[in-house]
């Protein structure tokens, strides 16, 4: 298992777009992709898990991956958050 923090700077947060392209990321992989916030943990290949968060722009959420190919995902995830989801 790997893991990894990072700060949201997406102004409005993981509202619909950014939370579809966040899950779209994660199903290209094999591994379990989960990430924490107030110690709640979300599925971060379920768009209404995602949703359900409630991440807001400057929260600090962990992203964990376990599986096969955890070091892959867990790259490819952090890029999309540091760069914002595409927004």
């Amino acid at each position: 298992m790997v893991s990894r923090k990072v700060q949201i700077k997406n102004p409005t947060g993981l509202h619909l777009r950014p939370a579809g392209e966040l899950c779209k990321e994660a199903m290209l992989f094999k591994s379990k992709i989960t990430f924490e916030h107030d110690n709640t943990i979300s599925n971060a290949k379920s768009v209404l898990s995602v949703l359900g968060a409630c991440i807001k722009c400057g929260d600090v959420i962990t992203f964990k991956c376990e599986g096969e190919d955890e070091q892959e995902a867990l790259k490819a995830i952090i890029k999309l958050a540091e760069n914002g989801f595409g927004e």
